[in-house]
């Protein structure tokens, strides 16, 4: 059926016999005008007139002009689009009681029909509707305690994102997986508010009122901690890397969010002795004051469970750092599996950077940056020796609460080191064109330090940046040349201070070959000034799938690189990134 214009769309209708518009518009229920659409459309196809409907429901809506049959069309669409847009308090009913189910709760509903309750031993979520459908109010209840309103659920339902809705179920059940009767798993949850309640006062210890997030996450006695509310768990923000800095102040409103752990309690095999109050004396005191009850019986308990730091992604953690985190807690993480740490970070890197799955066995990473040639990293993955290898760490145990400040502090060592090393992998481990690269070779030396290899700008001998990652603030390098070689006029302080600011290893290497541009423009200058004819400079040029077969091991490979004269002088190197280009800029003319 072909549709008129909007304009002449009555007359058709009405020409055609049966109930008309004015009729459909006088209608005083949604089943009388479904009733009457149907009874004027009967001879027809229902096709034909979903085609009419959809047809005035696309066009945009106006203000109806008083007598003007388009402006009583337009009504009368209105009204048919919130029919089919209506949200059934039964459809959102059956949702959320086949989602519960499938988290193993139980599901009630009032006798008024208005309300939902999914229940389990230990807590219950009231949820109260409209009645065509909407989320009115959502209240939570734990073991013995008064109903409280949880306004993240109601944003999760009323936004319809019922997978996060039924994670945050899944949560609640999980930290009442105890084994023992109902006294015990509300034994767990009054620990794990004893746990909250410590760690909070830790936060307080060294805020004060100008404490930005950014300075408490990477500083904070225990990184930026936000409290439980309703069904959030606890959760704590330890590390966020220069880049996402700069992205949150260059999109003005949002907040980046860097590298997070939940704090919560699981159930386990063996009785473990946990809190059952705080235990911090007098928090206000100060830091050099923060001293710790005694974990006495009337004070704690033997329970089947642990305080766990967990992860949303598993972090890869080197051997060292997972030892150090054992001695700390005096507990073994289970459950680990060993392997080249680098592999780790990588397959890592490429999960979170990729929307697709890539092959993780992949080891040369192409990364461009603005101004510059395109980069080609060669990730040297090591193997499982024991100063080499790692595992991926999904959550970490722990007893009391004295041992998490230390804990976070080795994880934002580790967490900043992942971070440079991550910087040199990229989805794209293919050249798609033919332009100009700068070849360089990543190898991990002990415990958090690697090199980072590449041919000298000038001769044709190999150089090397050495950087020890000391802790998530405290970076140190070393350059190291041929003695025969001209220096590349960056010293060591000045790459450390680059590496501080960026935690990028293709910025810091950009860095170091626009100041040795400005040392080649020299040389050449003084080669001119000897001779009175100078003969034309040669280019050095290599080819590129030669050179991928000779890197057979750190310090051994023979790299040549096409080398262009770059005249841009460059005294400190900002943390830009291709997607940062015009900031970055801006900030290298200062």
């Amino acid at each position: 059926m072909s549709v008129p214009p909007s304009p002449q769309l009555i007359p058709h209708l009405e020409n055609r016999g049966g109930v008309s518009c004015h009729g459909v518009l006088r209608a005083i229920s949604t089943n009388a005008l479904m009733e009457q659409l149907r009874l004027k459309y009967q001879q027809r196809p229902w096709t034909e007139t979903l085609k009419l409907v959809y047809f005035c429901m696309g066009n945009p809506h106006r203000k109806p002009v008083s007598n003007a049959p388009d402006g009583l069309l337009l009504s009368c669409t209105e009204k048919i689009e919130r029919t089919l847009n209506a949200k059934s308090m039964f459809s959102v009913m059956n949702t959320l009681e086949l989602l519960s189910r499938q988290k193993g709760l139980t599901v009630h509903v009032s006798p008024s029909g208005t309300a939902c309750y999914i229940t389990s031993m230990m807590f219950y979520v009231e949820i109260q509707l409209e009645k065509d459908g909407d989320v009115m109010d959502v209240k939570l209840a734990h073991f013995e305690e008064a109903p409280v309103v949880c306004d993240d659920l109601v944003q999760l339902l009323r936004m319809k994102n019922y997978d996060a809705f039924g994670k945050i179920l899944e949560d609640l059940s999980n930290m009442y997986q105890i084994p023992g009767n109902s006294e015990m798993k509300a034994k767990g949850y009054l620990a794990l508010q004893a746990l909250e309640k410590d760690l909070y006062s830790m936060s307080l210890l060294d805020r004060t009122q100008d404490l930005n997030r950014v300075t408490e996450v990477l500083n904070g006695k225990v990184g930026h901690l936000v409290p439980r509310t309703g069904g959030t768990p606890m959760n704590i923000e330890f590390y966020i890397s220069p880049y996402q800095v700069l992205e949150a102040e260059l999109n003005h409103g949002s907040q980046v969010c860097g590298t997070k752990t939940v704090v919560t309690v699981e159930g386990m095999d063996t009785l473990h002795k946990l809190p059952l109050s705080p235990l911090i004396v007098d928090p206000q005191a100060g830091e050099d004051s923060l001293v710790f009850l005694q974990l006495t019986d009337e004070l704690s308990m033997d329970l089947p469970a642990l305080f766990v730091l967990k992860f949303h992604q598993p972090v890869p953690m080197s051997s060292s750092s997972i030892e150090e985190i054992q001695r700390l807690t005096g507990i073994q993480i289970s459950g680990l599996k060993l392997a080249p740490l680098y592999e780790l970070i990588v397959q890592s890197t490429l999960k979170e950077k990729c929307s697709e799955d890539l092959s993780t066995n992949k080891s040369c990473f192409f990364v461009s940056l603005p101004d510059c040639p395109k980069h080609c990293y060669f990730i040297n993955k090591g193997s499982e020796k024991s100063d080499l290898a790692g595992a991926l760490v999904s959550k970490i145990p722990f007893s009391h609460p004295k041992c998490v400040p230390g804990v976070i502090e080795i994880l934002r060592h580790q967490v900043a080191y992942n971070t440079l090393i991550s910087s040199c992998v990229s989805e794209k481990h293919i050249n798609e064109d033919d332009s100009e690269l700068l070849y360089f070779e990543v190898v991990p030396h002990k415990n958090t330090s690697f090199s980072v290899f590449f041919l000298h700008p000038v001769k044709e001998n190999l150089a090397c940046v050495v950087i020890d990652v000391i802790s998530s603030r405290e970076v140190q390098c070393h350059l190291h040349l041929n003695p025969q070689d001209p220096t590349l006029n960056s010293s060591d302080d000045f790459i450390a201070r680059v590496v501080k600011r960026c935690m990028s290893v293709p910025v810091v290497m950009r860095a170091l070959f626009r100041n040795a541009a400005k040392v080649k423009a020299d040389s050449e200058t003084q080669d001119m000034n000897m001779e009175q004819q100078p003969e034309p400079q040669s280019e050095q040029t290599t080819d590129s799938s030669s050179l991928k077969e000779s890197l057979s091991g750190a310090g051994q490979q023979d790299w040549v690189v096409t080398d262009k004269p770059n005249n841009t002088d460059s005294t400190e190197e900002d943390f830009s990134t291709a997607k940062l280009e015009t900031l970055g800029d801006n900030m290298e003319k200062e």
